[in-house]
């Protein structure tokens, strides 16, 4: 079982960055994917960024959305993922969630799809003022 913890959620003004966390216990990645998705009241969650990895190979994924002011990464030492997100906008203001599987996957669209992923974080609001 894992257990995923996100943080680093909080108010920023637009055009600030946030560096989101997202902390996992209970089994070491070795080979795996970890995306982020976020979800606004009333819609679907959606995809933000993943990264998968099997040994040394590493393969990165973004929605259009996150493209050039977002930067997914990991740290292993501290068996944990980061999300920094940079020039945000008001429209990125939604709940982040973390998500995890033992799925290697190896383009964009099999990375966005929620269903590949096993394990969930309980959430960290993002909130973006204009």
């Amino acid at each position: 079982q894992v257990q995923l913890v996100e943080s680093g959620g909080g108010l920023v003004q637009a055009g600030g960055s946030l560096k989101l966390s997202c902390a996992a216990s209970g089994r070491t990645f070795r080979s795996y994917t970890v995306g982020w998705f976020r979800q606004v009241p009333g819609k679907d969650r959606v995809f933000v960024a993943a990264i998968s990895w099997s040994g040394d190979t590493t393969y990165l994924y973004y929605a259009d959305s996150g493209k050039g002011r977002f930067t997914i990464s990991r740290d292993n030492a501290k068996n944990t993922v980061l999300l920094q997100m940079n020039s945000l906008k008001p429209e990125d203001t939604a709940v982040y969630y973390c998500a995890a599987g033992e799925t290697v996957f190896l383009t964009t669209v099999q990375a966005m799809g929620s269903t590949g992923y096993r394990y969930w974080g309980q959430g960290t609001q993002v909130t973006v003022a204009s």
